[in-house]
Formats: C-alpha cells, structure tokens, sequence
C-alpha cells in the first residue's frame, strides 16, 4: 500500500469503503477496489456491516477466528504490488498462479501465504521482511 495506516484506519477505512458502496456514494478508487475485494468476501459482510460490534476486536489464532480485516488489507497490499511489480517478478508469479488456480482470488489467496510467512519471520527474526523469502515461497507454489 502507499499508505501506512493504524490498525483502526485500517478498519475505518475498509468499513467506510464498504458502506459507501452500500449507499451508492462516489468512492475513490483505493476505496472501490477495497469494496470490490469485499464484495468478493460474503462471509465477512457482517462484519462490515455491523462495524461498531467488530472494530475493537482482537482475532487471535487461539480463538480460530480468522481476521476479515487482515485479509481484505492483505488483498490490497497484494493488489499494489501487482500494480507496480514491487517486490520485482511479483507480477508474473501473480500470473503464473491465476493460470494455475484459473482465479486471480484464488491466486491472491495462494500469495498471502507466502506474505503471511515473509511476515512471520521478519517478525520472529526481528528483522526487515525479506523478499526474497516471500518470492522464494512464490516460486515453490506449483
């Protein structure tokens, strides 16, 4: 993203981006390719919809919840790196997945993975993320 945001501009940014489009307002376009990315979630719509009940909660591994907010900010960090094939070769690893998944969702879904795991172990390294770690997992993805 181009953008650093705290967790809860994240949040409000995702539960604005979803009600406007709701209220068919005029969205920016970061703001309708995240509305886009969550129409493409049913199962979190609730979440979104009810926002007040959701913004301040912790999803926690241990409580096997997935975080409909990290997923969908995990979306257009991947979204942005296609756009300007930053780490560089991001853009045909992205290719290559969709052909391999037939869906450019699925394909995202198979790269989170490997941001997922670029980002564990920067943060258990205490370290940059490295991408070389997540192209390296992009490339075993056959």
């Amino acid at each position: 993203m181009l953008f650093n945001p705290s967790r809860d501009e994240a949040r409000n940014f995702l539960i604005e981006s979803w009600r406007k489009r709701r209220a068919h307002e005029l969205l920016t376009p970061l703001e309708d390719l995240a509305a886009q990315l969550i129409a493409k979630h049913p199962e979190h719509h609730a979440v979104f919809e009810q926002a007040e009940a959701h913004l301040d909660r912790d999803y926690l591994p241990e409580h096997g919840a997935p975080n409909p907010f990290l997923h969908l900010m995990m979306h257009l960090t991947i979204e942005e790196q296609i756009s300007i094939d930053q780490p560089p070769g991001i853009r045909a690893h992205f290719v290559r997945l969709t052909h391999k998944f037939e869906s450019e969702h699925e394909a995202q879904h198979a790269m989170m993975e490997c941001l997922t795991e670029m980002i564990w172990q920067a943060q258990r390294e205490r370290t940059q993320p490295d991408a070389a770690i997540y192209l390296n997992c992009l490339a075993r993805q056959q």
